[in-house]
């Protein structure tokens, strides 16, 4: 039964990291448009430099978060999950930031109401509708993925995973590079992922951080910008 168990965890996993999971990720570049656009990101070796950035803003937030509302779940304690979307949503400086992890994270928890039966996550998405919570997209990952029975290690490399490959993604489209660069990124960056974990697994939420004001002066551009690939 446990490898039974493992196997459909595995399979949900896939489900959740894949990239047409309809949750929108295509439609945003974490400021990648506006990188371009500058003349700040222009070949592979400083995409790789922009999405390790990425990569580590949002390990130091966005995982936290998701991972202490993995924790919270796990021990139906509704506040705490409800605390970390609070906490959240406040790290965000800029509205394009805001726009898209609630946009994402309220397209997963009406996802989730569907496919898991669970008062918790049926509370929550009542919450987001009325107003109550923001509904930000990496606590949903945490409720989601501990309803589902995938591990908080799992649901760590799936949120890097999504951060990591919207970028590379959006890069295909707006900057010189091919799927051989990409890729080769991925491989870099998969590699310095347990030890992202390892850090922001014993971070409390008042450690929390993300310093990274180029990429916040990027998005803040996009907002205002004409560029329009992708949502501002």
């Amino acid at each position: 039964m446990s490898r039974e168990k493992d196997m459909v965890a595995l399979m949900r996993l896939l489900q959740f990291t894949d990239s047409t999971f309809p949750v929108g990720t295509f439609s945003f570049s974490n400021s990648l448009e506006t990188a371009s656009f500058e003349n700040i990101v222009t070949d592979a070796a400083s995409l790789e430099a922009f999405t390790r950035a990425q990569s580590h803003q949002a390990a130091y937030s966005d995982g936290v978060a998701a991972i202490h509302t993995h924790r919270a779940f796990l021990k139906k304690d509704y506040d705490t999950c409800r605390e970390m979307d609070r906490y959240l949503i406040m790290f965000k400086m800029n509205s394009e930031a805001r726009l898209m992890i609630q946009r994402m994270g309220k397209k997963l928890a009406e996802l989730a109401v569907r496919l898991f039966d669970n008062g918790m996550i049926e509370q929550w998405l009542g919450d987001i509708k009325s107003g109550e919570t923001p509904g930000t997209y990496p606590v949903a990952q945490g409720m989601t993925f501990a309803a589902a029975g995938i591990g908080e290690r799992e649901l760590f490399c799936s949120h890097q995973y999504g951060i990591i490959n919207m970028v590379l993604s959006a890069a295909l489209r707006c900057v010189k590079v091919s799927h051989y660069d990409t890729q080769l990124i991925l491989e870099k960056l998969a590699g310095e992922i347990p030890a992202l974990y390892e850090e922001a697994s014993k971070m409390q939420p008042g450690d929390m951080n993300a310093f990274y004001p180029e990429l916040d002066i990027l998005a803040s551009l996009h907002e205002k910008g004409n560029m329009r690939m992708f949502m501002n």
